[in-house]
């Protein structure tokens, strides 16, 4: 998203008054403006002038995010300084050659080089981090099954710490829902692996029975399309849901 804003800034040249001005902001780290704008999903663009909201694009779509800000700023006026640079010439080598033909030592031919037993390392020995690779996947994996329905969020159920986790508790919340959650913000080595371990980059993270169901926007499109998507979870009337009971929350709380 930064690259394709970065692109179109460019494209429109200093004016006075300005006729487009780009602002980027952290979303997580500023929840009241998050919530403000209805903001469930990043990257977001919300374009405004005189302080009312003319139009919005979730996610990074190149074109429907060009074709918004051309919508309401008009075209730029040039190719931007991130337009594509022109081709190079360039000549293919002979096999060999360089400088007018000679083979130097810096071009010399490697194909049959094989290391000795007196050369430098050339990468460290990978067997401890493999290990703590393992470690970790294995703890992840029985993170994820702590509970039914467990919630990795930024922050706690009473104190969430992120506008996307404290919409996402109060959802659970109003559903009726019990379930476990791991307050990804004391533990780092949890934080960052559990991204990799679920291919996904962002925080919070639902899982249900130990698969993973996707974070606030997604959990909204699954209620959109079943109304009953958590019922099988479902262990209070609907608007007093919330944690479960210490027994299930021992292994994720515990960190």
């Amino acid at each position: 998203m930064r690259l394709i804003l970065e692109t179109l800034a460019s494209s429109y040249p200093p004016q006075t008054p300005p006729v487009i001005s780009f602002l980027s902001l952290d979303a997580e780290n500023l929840p009241d403006i998050s919530e403000s704008y209805d903001v469930t999903a990043v990257p977001f663009l919300v374009l405004q002038r005189d302080g009312k909201v003319l139009d919005s694009v979730s996610g990074s779509d190149a074109s429907k995010i060009r074709d918004a800000v051309e919508r309401h700023a008009g075209k730029g006026g040039n190719t931007g300084k991130l337009g594509l640079p022109p081709a190079l010439d360039a000549t293919p080598r002979e096999n060999g050659e360089e400088d007018g033909g000679k083979q130097t030592e810096e071009s010399r031919d490697l194909s049959s080089y094989a290391p000795g037993s007196g050369d430098a390392k050339t990468a460290p020995e990978m067997s401890s981090t493999e290990g703590q690779k393992e470690e970790l996947n294995k703890r992840l994996g029985e993170l994820v099954k702590a509970a039914p329905v467990m919630l990795f969020m930024k922050g706690t159920p009473s104190t969430p710490q992120c506008g996307f986790s404290r919409q996402l508790v109060g959802l659970l919340r109003e559903k009726g829902v019990r379930y476990g959650f791991f307050n990804i913000l004391a533990d780092e080595e949890v934080r960052q692996g559990l991204k990799d371990w679920s291919d996904w980059p962002t925080f919070p993270q639902l899982y249900l029975k130990g698969e993973l169901v996707g974070g606030l926007d997604i959990v909204k499109e699954e209620l959109e399309t079943d109304p009953e998507f958590f019922s099988e979870y479902q262990a209070a009337p609907k608007g007093k849901g919330g944690m479960a009971g210490p027994e299930i929350q021992t292994a994720p709380i515990s960190i």
